[in-house]
């Protein structure tokens, strides 16, 4: 069988890292990952993604990787069954990741780069909307 995903987006907040009774490294995330169609309201809606890091990558992770930051993570689905405080079952999926590779900047690193900088004489030019492609 095959269970193989490979998702894009930003992390939602910084990870916390913590550690198993049997000193695994493990930090969990959640990977908001943009949809490619627009909704009937003409935005794109988002996906809230749970991802859980393990060992070494967990480690990684943390050290490096913070909120609002654009990753590509690497792994598989897993779905996990368990019982609320009022006793009703409850399923939920999460991907187990294998990998993580950063894919761009910051969202505060994008807005920095956008806001205008005076003691600069460079102007960029101006986008018409053509996409040359």
């Amino acid at each position: 069988m095959l269970n193989c995903i490979i998702i894009q987006g930003r992390l939602k907040d910084d990870v916390e890292l913590r550690y198993t009774q049997s000193n695994t490294a493990v930090c969990s995330a959640v990977l908001a990952v943009q949809r490619s169609r627009k909704a009937s309201n003409g935005e794109y809606p988002v996906d809230w993604i749970d991802v859980v890091f393990w060992g070494k990558t967990a480690e990684h992770v943390q050290q490096w990787f913070h909120k609002g930051d654009m990753a590509v993570v690497r792994g598989r689905l897993e779905s996990r069954d368990w019982e609320d405080r009022n006793g009703n079952r409850r399923r939920s999926w999460e991907v187990q990741a294998e990998s993580i590779d950063f894919a761009g900047g910051s969202k505060k690193d994008a807005a920095q780069k956008q806001a205008p900088n005076a003691d600069s004489d460079f102007c960029e030019p101006e986008d018409d909307g053509d996409v040359p492609f």
